[in-house]
């Protein structure tokens, strides 16, 4: 039990080190800044920030949400996302063990957060984390061959449709980001959890998005990148339970 733990506890701690690099990304990435020579600094005052202000969540809560030098406040979504980050690694470990499936996924979701930040303020999703996934989505093929049709069905079964769509209304029903978003990440989880991953994200994105434009007077742009990445998230970490109890439920006493 307390070898878990421990293990639990490095899983946790490896997800908060690649959510602080998020930040980094979700920052710099639309403003095309360097995101590794530029040294992190405060945004206000430009204090070149020392290793111990760089902690993952814990320089924050140390540091009471404020600048070392000029007190100004650091925003919340540098502990948030790396906070969450380091949950959604220890889930992934939780369902998938020691695997290369738990060292893509986690990988996956790390890309998926940022993207769906960045997505969700520019309403684009920078085509570097799409060449990310499709390396994810190649390796997944390369290490389970045996299947290859699944993934590469994956690759095609959503993001055709999604292309189709974009082709008859002149680019209007759809980002080319989120097809090609669709496309990798079909490649990394194959045609049956992407297809669900879809009908997932249309369904977050239609209610949520009609929730914000009521409580918060949102326009009616809408932004596909988050909501499909909570659907693939969803997919990939209850789809094939829920897929299993669909079939039995609704198919096998037709057999």
């Amino acid at each position: 039990m307390s070898t878990v733990i421990l293990l639990y506890i490095i899983v946790f701690t490896y997800g908060l080190l690649i959510g602080s690099f998020l930040n980094v990304l979700i920052y710099r990435i639309p403003k095309k800044e360097n995101i590794a020579i530029v040294r992190s600094h405060c945004m206000k005052c430009g204090y070149q920030l020392r290793w111990y202000d760089l902690v993952p969540l814990f320089s924050w809560i140390f540091l009471g949400g404020r600048c070392r030098q000029c007190k100004e406040k650091i925003s919340f979504q540098y502990p948030l996302i790396e906070a969450v980050n380091g949950v959604f690694y220890v889930v992934v470990f939780y369902h998938y063990g020691l695997s290369i499936e738990s060292l893509l996924y986690c990988l996956l979701f790390s890309a998926l957060l940022a993207l769906s930040v960045i997505d969700f303020r520019t309403y684009e999703i920078p085509v570097g984390f799409n060449y990310f996934i499709l390396i994810l989505g190649l390796i997944r093929l390369v290490t389970d061959l045996q299947n290859w049709s699944t993934y590469c069905i994956g690759f095609l079964v959503v993001s055709g449709f999604l292309y189709l769509l974009v082709i008859l209304s002149g680019g209007r029903a759809m980002g080319g980001g989120d097809v090609k978003l669709m496309a990798t990440c079909g490649l990394l989880i194959g045609w049956k959890l992407i297809i669900l991953a879809f009908f997932v994200g249309c369904v977050l994105g239609s209610v949520i998005h009609v929730i914000r434009m009521k409580v918060s007077k949102q326009g009616h742009v809408l932004a596909m990148g988050p909501y499909l990445s909570m659907g693939i998230a969803i997919a990939v970490l209850y789809g094939e339970p829920f897929l299993n109890w669909y079939l039995n439920m609704f198919f096998t006493p037709l057999l």
